[in-house]
């Protein structure tokens, strides 16, 4: 069976909004409702699992005109170590509710994680060492940006324990570069990757954006070619979403420079030709990775998992955040901290902790949670698991849900069958739109246009 089929009419008529299901609920419904004690019952809820560990650092040298993420731009280095000890009191805090743990995934985000000199990584790592148990195999893996690092830092981060990178190249087109305040070197990029492949890195990963300024179907197939000759393991290709009103930074891209829709759906479509071609599968949601990848092998065993850094191999993991805007998944439970920076240092000097809100799942959201998972990172679903964990009947308890699937069901887009549901070949580049028919809160939502298009 091929692993996906473009159908340009399909995509046209399901390109709507939806969420990118990197939790469910989506973070749109957590509250303040939620408190310490609860952070604290949820971690109490699966005491033998591992941990995953997720450290963010919102530090950038420079604004990158597209970026939605949580940062602080400014070139005053000091102002790190002053967020490593506010860090440093919270990991402190927090790690008191998980002494017989063992951490088995640590992952650096951000921002811009290499913002960090030598000095102070080397220091939040062996915080991190300190108060956590953090496996000898675990998988460690920060973000780059391959504009600000000598080389010689690529020995540094292996040296303390860091054996994934991912790096954001987004376009090599140097006037799309331009017109998005990302300019860096080609060259540079391969150094680093040659490199990390000498030091024993066990996995790279590239980002790239399509929707850029300036971008056009050739100028992309050149990036997509270098890249290609690049070799990374994975491949993150994402669709950018021009959002000004919520993120400040946009505003500097011209509206009359981002190329049309019929052009981006020709950039995306080409793409997955490309990648297919190279050797690449389709992992799924703007995913790719070579055969022989830990996330394709996940996928090809139905134990593939997703959580808010992507897709990950370790499904059994409770996930803590640690630093401004991170979030927790813990239990039954999601918690974020507070997203702004002077705010976080404030809570955190006060209570040793920065928690901002959340939500408390109710077994009703454990449910359709596992349902969303399943079909979002292995594109089928089997009824019997669900049934005997929840005690239900499967399709009695989804009645509406299957009836708001029919009509996909009926473009081809899925198979609804006694035991199971299956996304077809064309229904792969539209999973949202299939998960979104599982997902009581977002179908409102995503009608008011609460979330980037799917395509």
């Amino acid at each position: 069976m091929s692993e996906i089929i473009w159908d340009l009419a399909l995509i046209q008529k399901y390109n709507q909004s939806g969420p990118r299901y990197t939790s469910y609920p989506t973070a749109l419904e957590f509250n303040e409702h939620y408190t310490n004690e609860d952070f604290i019952a949820a971690t109490q809820r699966y005491p033998d699992r591992p941990l995953s560990l997720y450290v963010h650092i919102p530090f950038c040298h420079k604004l990158c005109y597209f970026c939605g993420c949580n940062k602080v731009i400014t070139r005053h280095q000091h102002k790190a170590d002053i967020y490593l000890d506010f860090l440093e009191k919270e990991i402190k805090a927090r790690s008191k509710l998980f002494t017989n743990r063992v951490a088995t995934q640590v992952h650096w985000g951000g921002g811009t994680p290499t913002y960090l000199t030598e000095a102070q990584s080397a220091r939040l790592m062996n915080m991190l060492r300190e108060h956590f148990n953090i496996s000898e195999n675990a998988e460690v893996s920060i973000e780059m940006d391959p504009r600000e690092i000598e080389l010689s830092m690529l020995d540094h981060l292996r040296n303390i324990g860091f054996n994934r990178i991912s790096m954001g190249v987004q376009d090599f087109n140097k006037d799309v570069q331009k017109a998005v305040n990302r300019e860096q070197d080609e060259a540079f990029v391969n150094a680093l990757l040659v490199r990390a492949r000498e030091l024993g890195f066990q996995s790279t990963n590239l980002d790239l954006i399509y929707g850029l300024p300036l971008q056009t179907v050739e100028s992309f197939m050149f990036t997509l070619q270098k890249v290609i000759e690049l070799n990374p393991d994975r491949l993150s290709v994402f669709n950018y979403a021009h959002l000004p009103s919520r993120f400040a930074g946009q505003a500097k891209i011209k509206e009359w420079q981002l190329p049309k829709p019929e052009t981006k759906l020709e950039i995306l479509q080409k793409t997955i030709e490309t990648l297919g071609n190279a050797g690449y599968k389709f992992i799924g949601m703007d995913h790719f990775a070579k055969p022989d990848d830990e996330l394709a092998i996940a996928q090809q065993k139905g134990i593939l998992h997703r959580n808010f850094q992507g897709y990950t191999t370790q499904e059994e993991c409770d996930l803590l955040g640690l630093g401004v805007s991170a979030i927790s998944l813990l239990g039954d439970t999601y918690a974020q901290n507070q997203k702004d920076l002077k705010t976080y240092y404030a809570h955190v000097e006060e209570n040793g902790i920065a928690l901002h809100k959340g939500l408390a799942m109710t077994e009703e959201d454990c449910l359709r949670r596992d349902v969303i998972k399943q079909l979002i990172c292995n594109f089928k679903l089997a009824y019997t698991p669900l049934e005997k964990q929840y005690n239900i009947n499967f399709k009695q308890h989804f009645a509406e849900d299957l009836a708001l699937l029919a009509p996909l069901a009926a473009d081809g887009l899925l198979e609804i069958g006694d035991e199971q549901i299956v996304v077809s070949p064309k229904g792969r580049l539209l999973i949202r739109n299939i998960c979104l028919c599982f997902d009581t809160y977002s179908r409102v939502q995503a009608k008011q246009q609460q979330f980037s298009r799917i395509i």
